[in-house]
């Protein structure tokens, strides 16, 4: 059960404040009997309470006594105070990592080849967004087939997002399709495509029927292939991710003259 420890108050606090809704206005130590908080700590659990904005005094009379703000009041409050740390958590985790991004140097890259893949679904599509998050210079997408393994409303939205965090770090996107993909994409993808991505001018959509297979380029070093389901007509099987300068050279230079004479789309 809830309680409101979960929003930051001690145990005695907590007892406090409810004994203290219960009673009405009352003395420390008719509220000590009454909360079971020890007397010797009722002053210190009252200041707190009062540091927190949830309880009033009347300091006139004598003894002081104390009244509990209204609960909707003290929620919101507590709420308020739990949100306010939470954000300045989070600029300091983000200081973190700007600090731990200057001091972690990537190891030098290693000449071998290097592949990982990922069956279908989730797991393929966090690959892929993955592997988009790494380009420095350019990325190259190449669809000739709809992904139907993929929800196209999720990954495309994540996909985009990638894309649109590339393009806002000088990387430069290049997507041939075939043409009757374009009818395929989701509304809301080509809503994004035409209004925001197309803005950028190192994007470019272009069209052509001499398109085979589904893959991604990035950096001309490493390739995104997405492997068919050999059972299943369109259906993703799997991505496989192949991290090889020799094999990428050889996918761009079969790349580069279906791009030059494609069709240029504006969505």
């Amino acid at each position: 059960m809830a309680s409101l420890r979960d929003l930051g108050l001690s145990e005695y606090e907590s007892r406090a404040y409810r004994s203290l809704l219960q009673t009405g206005a009352t003395t420390a130590k008719e509220l000590s009997r009454s909360s079971d908080v020890p007397m010797g700590r009722i002053y210190d659990v009252l200041n707190s309470l009062e540091t927190h904005n949830l309880i009033r005094t009347q300091a006139a009379s004598r003894p002081k006594k104390y009244v509990a703000v209204e609960p909707e009041t003290a929620l919101d409050r507590l709420l308020a105070e739990k949100k306010a740390e939470l954000e300045e958590q989070a600029t300091q985790y983000e200081s973190i990592v700007d600090d731990l991004e200057d001091q972690l140097d990537a190891a030098t890259p290693v000449e071998e080849p290097f592949w990982t893949g990922a069956l279908g679904g989730e797991d393929a599509a966090d690959l892929l967004v993955e592997r988009l998050a790494t380009a420095n210079d350019r990325i190259i997408m190449v669809a000739g087939a709809p992904t139907a393994q993929f929800d196209l409303d999720i990954v495309g939205e994540r996909v985009l997002d990638e894309l649109e965090a590339a393009l806002s770090r000088g990387v430069s996107v290049s997507l041939l399709m075939r043409p009757e993909l374009v009818e395929t994409l989701p509304e809301s993808v080509g809503r994004r495509y035409r209004y925001e991505l197309q803005e950028h001018d190192n994007f470019e959509v272009r069209t052509s029927d001499d398109v085979r297979g589904t893959f991604e380029l990035i950096d001309n070093i490493e390739v995104c292939i997405e492997v068919p389901h050999p059972l299943t007509d369109g259906e993703t099987f799997a991505v496989i991710d192949l991290k090889d300068p020799e094999f990428a050279a050889s996918v761009e230079t079969e790349f580069e003259p279906r791009w030059n004479k494609a069709t240029v789309l504006k969505l």
